[in-house]
């Protein structure tokens, strides 16, 4: 879920900064835009931009938000155990080794990022450490190295790219149409509806996004498998079914906070539900 957010955050912030360069550019340049062909193009090669600069920032950005440290020469067994695991697995998955970092946070999570397999990033939590026996990590950094060997970053940047592209053409074309009387692409009302309709538009976009990432989740669980073992996968996905149950029983509950989710709130999941992944493992051979 966090590499995620974090790139669609960051792929909304540049995508309205991007936005505010494209109508720079346009009235610079005296290009006229206003023709759908011509506006499609530049709405392209700006929503791929924004797309791929969140790309390229991916890894920096990840480790900067959650104030990961970068293990670069291990100081305890623990660390020496990730390195050398992670080493492992990328050699299995036929990848160059990726950075191995951990960061505080009682949730047990782990992520991988990059834009590259080249440039490639794997970091765990502390709760994650602290809550899994080393089968059940094993597991967990075998699913992120899977991403890494996938290329999803860089396939999410690619729809991302696309989705960007048809977030800024249809907001201009339809605030072009809402301010007829201000100067159709020139005006105050024009400009403002653009950015109005663009963070609307972007999140609505991330169903799309959402529902790619959770038919990633199941071909990194696959990839996990492979590497680590089904069992171990299971066990992990298992713990971590159990560490929410936990939670729902306790305050959660007190609050009247649902275990389910409604078919709305399931479109924008990045993650399938466990129950459902580890029924996609059980069923595998």
């Amino acid at each position: 879920m966090k590499r995620i957010l974090l790139f669609l955050a960051t792929n909304i912030a540049i995508l309205l900064v991007v936005s505010v360069v494209f109508n720079i550019v346009i009235a610079a340049t005296g290009i006229d835009a206003r023709g759908s062909a011509g506006l499609l193009i530049f709405c392209a090669l700006f929503g791929f931009g924004g797309a791929f600069v969140s790309l390229w920032i991916s890894r920096w950005m990840a480790i900067r938000s959650t104030r990961a440290r970068v293990i670069e020469q291990p100081q305890n067994q623990s660390e020496e155990w990730l390195i050398r695991t992670v080493q492992q697995q990328a050699q299995k998955a036929g990848i160059p080794m990726p950075q191995v970092a951990v960061y505080q946070s009682p949730s047990p999570n782990a992520f991988a990022t990059g834009r590259s397999k080249n440039h490639s990033l794997v970091a765990v939590s502390t709760g994650l450490l602290q809550s899994m026996n080393a089968d059940e990590v094993e597991a967990v950094l075998a699913h992120e190295v899977s991403h890494i060997a996938n290329g999803d970053m860089v396939t999410l940047t690619l729809i991302q790219g696309v989705v960007n592209t048809f977030v800024m053409f249809f907001a201009r074309i339809i605030a072009s149409a809402i301010a007829r009387g201000d100067n159709q692409r020139g005006g105050l009302a024009y400009y403002g509806l653009v950015m109005l309709l663009e963070v609307v538009f972007g999140i609505l976009a991330s169903v799309i996004v959402m529902w790619f990432s959770r038919q990633r989740e199941f071909r990194a669980d696959a990839g996990s498998a492979d590497i680590a073992g089904k069992q171990k996968m299971i066990a992990a996905l298992r713990r971590l079914q159990q560490g929410r149950e936990s939670e729902l029983d306790g305050t959660m509950l007190a609050f009247g906070i649902k275990g389910k989710r409604s078919t709305i709130g399931k479109l924008f999941m990045s993650h399938p539900p466990l129950e459902e992944r580890i029924h996609a493992l059980e069923q595998r051979r």
